[in-house]
């Protein structure tokens, strides 16, 4: 019998395979094809209302308030995975960041920006006043908020 074909096959795939493996080795492993990333990646955390890392309880609203850094980034209220104020809508100042929504429904009734540096405070004190029970005040600020 001749066994020196099946043999020499059987030599060249052995080669060709620890030459893939030291290539492998030193080089680091091949790129994987983006299907098949997508199923050897962790599975991405589920996402929740407004960013949140678990559900809210029911009856419950869920909101994120994330002030300002510095005078780079601005502010941003989000209630019920709706955002009220951010630097995207362009509705935030420098100083306090205040939205004013309804305890029961949880639909926003206002949204300003008071600037504590140079700004007035009797307007924020018209702002506030009105105020009835019931209602949520959800502040964030943004640069600096606290000289007045």
């Amino acid at each position: 019998m001749r066994l020196a074909g099946p043999l020499r096959l059987v030599a060249v795939a052995a080669l060709a395979t620890l030459a893939w493996l030291l290539v492998t080795l030193l080089l680091g492993p091949p790129r994987a094809l983006p299907p098949l990333q997508r199923l050897l990646a962790p599975p991405r955390p589920r996402r929740f209302k407004c960013g949140l890392p678990r559900p809210c309880p029911p009856s419950h609203f869920a909101f994120r308030l994330v002030s300002g850094a510095a005078n780079v980034i601005g502010p941003k209220i989000c209630l019920e995975d709706r955002v009220l104020m951010s630097s995207v809508k362009n509705n935030v100042g420098r100083g306090l960041n205040i939205a004013l929504v309804n305890g029961v429904s949880g639909d926003l009734i206002a949204a300003q920006a008071f600037d504590m540096w140079a700004g007035d405070v009797e307007e924020l004190l018209k702002f506030l006043r009105p105020l009835h029970e019931g209602t949520l005040v959800l502040v964030a600020s943004y640069d600096d908020p606290a000289t007045k």
